[in-house]
């Protein structure tokens, strides 16, 4: 039994920021994959409840004139089965691939693996290499944030508590005529957090780098880009030597942790080894040779 206090169902995105706005200490529930265990675990904080579960304006794909915006309330499962993100930004399909098993990805939504600020998130890496704008509604209007500066520290996010993530922007620019890929490595193959998270994106003029971009997860205390090695990679020749010039690089941005989970050395072993797979497999992906 979930020890809850307090439950209201909006109707809409705007009901539901103004039930936040009368109920400072409400929490959204969406697939409640991660409130619910919370619950279960006698947070109190999480004992009164928004539920947005349903909400059809939070759950739609669509491709306007390029700009793929993809709604928060959408389900890893949907992700995944989505014809336009499978065409034009795989890398978010795999990503929604890896979390946890089926059961948690027919429920689990795109938003509230963002918004729990989780350095894990498997949805974040694939979003940061595509520059994606996250578009938040609020009392006061809606806003566009750079999921770049979105993530604040382990657990925190720039969202104050009456405002609600709406969708994803992903404009044509940041992902037309690119290769992508996105690679989870945990200690299980299967419903595991991720240990590190790995996702690059890269454009090609002839035989060169023309854009590199290199995300990872679980390797600082928030979600980043490796911009040392991806301004390195501009221009170059592709080559194994260069990747492997790149892969070497990562290493001046991230600032992984001892944990339960990994040592940092570990961390470390295994970022530079998934820079090169993952760089690998973008620019095959992007049509380039080796």
């Amino acid at each position: 039994m979930f020890d809850i206090t307090n439950y209201e169902k909006a109707n809409s995105v705007k009901e539901a920021v103004n039930l936040l706005s009368k109920n400072p200490d409400s929490k959204l529930i969406a697939g409640g994959t991660d409130v619910l265990i919370r619950l279960r675990e006698g947070h109190s904080e999480f004992s009164s409840l928004i539920d947005i579960h349903e909400l059809e304006e939070l759950k739609f794909v669509k491709n306007i004139n390029g700009s793929i915006q993809i709604g928060a309330g959408m389900t890893f499962s949907e992700i995944m089965e989505n014809d336009i993100i499978n065409k034009y930004i795989p890398a978010v399909s795999i990503a929604a691939s890896t979390v946890g098993g089926p059961q948690v990805r027919n429920v689990a939504t795109i938003g509230g693996n963002l918004c729990n600020g989780a350095i894990s998130a498997d949805s974040v890496a694939p979003l940061l290499v595509l520059d994606a704008e996250l578009i938040i509604e609020s009392p006061r209007g809606e806003k566009s944030v750079s999921v770049k500066d979105f993530y604040l520290g382990p657990g925190k996010v720039v969202l104050n508590h009456d405002e609600i993530l709406k969708f994803i922007v992903i404009n044509k620019e940041n992902y037309e005529n690119y290769g992508m890929h996105y690679y989870k490595y945990a200690m299980r193959n299967a419903m595991d957090i991720a240990t590190i998270g790995c996702a690059a994106a890269c454009k090609l003029k002839g035989s060169k780098f023309e854009n590199l971009k290199i995300a990872f997860t679980v390797a600082a205390p928030k979600p980043i880009r490796v911009e040392t090695a991806e301004n390195f990679a501009l221009n170059k020749e592709i080559s194994n030597k260069v990747i492997d010039e790149i892969s070497e690089l990562v290493l001046k941005d991230v600032k992984p942790r001892n944990s339960w989970r990994a040592s940092k050395d570990f961390r470390l072993h295994i970022i530079k080894t998934l820079a090169k797979r993952v760089v690998l497999q973008a620019v095959q992906n992007a049509g380039g040779k080796l």
